[in-house]
């Protein structure tokens, strides 16, 4: 089936009719608040746990039709970035639910209130809204007045906000120049991104200095917009919530103790050897003294194998099939019901990602496809992701999405999946060596990248609040890459202004680490999954059904895993080194029958 073919269809959430005035969805939204706002005058510490829920159910219908009109827009404009109606749509639903959200704050303030006796006995009948509301609850320290939470989400909306989206804007439309072949031609940042694995050198460190070249012509215009999302985020969540740190409010809406954070934080630091060998064995194997900062990511094979999309999706298909027919019947769902865009295009948004509106519809996936192995790997993730999404699309719209350290569970489980099934059937030394080496780059990306990203958002913060100017910001990166890498890899002096390149700090201050929590306990899970086979797979499955209807530690500690203690993470850094092991064997047979 040809790539062309694939479009998604945002009907589910809008149909034709209502997708140019989104007048009937705006409807709905204000009825619903009009709802709510009735149970205004019954709320009390005495209010009836039948009152109580029906006043659930009105702002449970407000949070669903504000996530309809959010998911359209949102999705709209990932199509096409540089569309200015899609643009105009996305700002004024933005203001639409800002004014939405407003509306409902007295009855957030309201339950916040109440003595601890009161709200036990109200979240005790609450069911499946149980743990939405105990979050409420766990925020009521960092929670100011309501005039002032209206005040912060109309700021919000049209400062912070308006500057992430204009970030976007900026950087989808970047084109980059580079020489093929004799012939210079002009590619987007993920064309050009794929040029990072090419077997070629020298094609490899062009790519990297064409990327930061255009970057570094945009960096004075996108360091002042992290600034300003610095300033903002320590003046909102210092300032006036007094989270003792910028990464402790992020921590907080994960529901993870600062401790268990800094303890992931810190085991990644102290296994930095472990990637550092990788790197001074893989320089080896590429018959070099030392890999530059452009070649942690080369093949080791010669040339890279290009894949048709109809034989990615099929081999996803089959790695999850392999594991549960529930997996491959939950990917079949995205598609079948045309929630999938993977065509790269001029305007459309980068990356991937999969986006989940509410828990009866199938979630959007979005990717850019360039018939890479990479890619291959990416659609297992983000379709990993949707799975997550619809295993608890049981639950209320308001305890369905996982939380952030667990967001990332399925995604690479998947991910693990495919990678074993395709390792498994491999039998020529050279290819299973090729194929390590993938994973092991992965894991550098998913797990050590990602942690020393929020190492260096913690120095960021705190640099910005000092007042400290954009050339301290990109000294402070030089000296994270240092730590990551030490002496095993050579960093060239433009990779200062890698951080610009990365939208999670942008979009989403603290995000990453999620990440590395995630790579962690999926090779746990990984483990657990080699050891007890068949008896695993229920258990996996029960964790991505809770959705966000638990806390992290509950969750995970329900399946056996105690993510408080450093062996726990330590764990995952010893997988990784048996790979690195297994790897340099086969890398040792290889080169016996060459």
């Amino acid at each position: 089936m040809d790539t062309l073919s694939y479009r998604w269809n945002l009907e589910a959430l809008v149909t034709k009719t209502d997708a140019d005035s989104l007048a009937q969805p705006a409807h709905t939204l204000e009825e619903s608040l009009a709802s709510l706002e009735s149970f205004r005058a019954r709320l009390s510490p005495d209010v009836s746990v039948a009152d109580f829920s029906h006043a659930m159910d009105a702002y449970e219908a407000m949070a669903i039709a504000a996530r309809r009109l959010t998911a359209y827009t949102f999705l709209r404009f990932a199509e096409d970035t540089q569309s200015q109606s899609a643009l105009n749509q996305q700002n004024r639903v933005n203001q639409l639910v800002a004014d939405a959200e407003n509306r409902t704050l007295f009855f957030e303030h309201w339950f916040k209130s109440l003595p601890d006796e009161t709200a036990r006995r109200l979240i005790d009948a609450s069911g499946d809204r149980r743990y939405f509301l105990e979050s409420w609850r766990r925020f009521k320290p960092f929670t100011l007045s309501e005039p002032e939470e209206r005040i912060i989400t109309l700021k919000d909306v049209n400062g912070v906000d308006a500057l992430v989206t204009l970030y976007d804007m900026l950087t989808s439309a970047f084109t980059f120049s580079l020489e093929l072949d004799g012939e210079r031609k002009m590619l987007t940042e993920n064309e050009l991104a794929s040029y990072v694995r090419n077997p070629s050198a020298e094609k490899r460190a062009a790519a990297y200095r064409e990327l930061y070249r255009v970057y570094t012509e945009h960096s004075t215009v996108l360091a002042q917009i992290y600034d300003h999302r610095a300033r903002d985020w320590h003046a909102e969540m210092i300032l006036l919530r007094h989270f003792s740190e910028p990464i402790a409010a992020r921590n907080t809406m994960n529901d993870l103790p600062d401790a268990v954070v800094n303890t992931l934080l810190d085991v990644c630091c102290s296994n930095a050897h472990v990637f550092q060998r990788y790197f001074r064995l893989k320089a080896n194997w590429l018959k070099m003294d030392r890999l530059r900062r452009y070649d942690i990511y080369a093949p080791l094979a010669s040339s890279e194998k290009r894949y048709e999309l109809p034989q990615a999706i099929d081999m996803v298909l089959d790695s999850f099939a392999d594991f549960s027919p529930i997996l491959a019947e939950q990917m079949h769902r995205v598609l079948d019901e045309a929630h999938f865009d993977p065509q790269p295009r001029p305007g459309k948004r980068g990356g991937a990602f999969c986006y989940s509106a509410l828990p009866a519809l199938a979630p959007w996936v979005l990717m850019n496809f360039n018939g890479r192995s990479r890619d291959i790997a990416t659609l297992a993730h983000e379709m990993g992701h949707a799975i997550h999404s619809m295993m608890a699309g049981g639950h209320s719209v308001l305890a369905f999405d996982a939380a952030e350290p667990l967001a990332e569970t399925a995604s690479v489980f998947s991910e693990m999946l495919l990678a074993e099934r395709l390792l498994a059937a491999e039998t020529d030394p050279a290819v299973r060596r090729e194929m390590l080496a993938a994973m092991v780059d992965d894991a550098y990306v998913t797990v050590q990248r990602q942690a020393y990203l929020s190492i260096f958002e913690r120095d960021a913060h705190r640099l910005v609040a000092e007042g400290r100017t954009t050339d301290d910001l990109t000294a402070c990166y030089l000296a994270n890459l240092a730590e990551q890498f030490g002496d095993a890899v050579e960093v060239s002096d433009e990779f200062r202004w890698e951080w610009l390149l990365v939208p999670h700090i942008y979009r989403t201050p603290f995000y990453t680490y999620a990440y590395s929590f995630g790579q962690l306990l999926v090779l746990a899970l990984f483990q657990r999954y080699r050891v007890e086979g068949e008896s695993f797979k229920p258990k996996y499955l029960k964790i991505l059904a809770y959705g966000g209807s638990a806390s992290p530690i509950a969750i995970l500690s329900e399946a056996g895993l105690d993510i408080t203690a450093p062996a726990f993470w330590q764990g995952g850094f010893d997988l990784i080194a048996a790979w690195i092991d297994e790897l340099e064997r086969a890398s040792t047979v290889a080169r016996s029958m060459e």
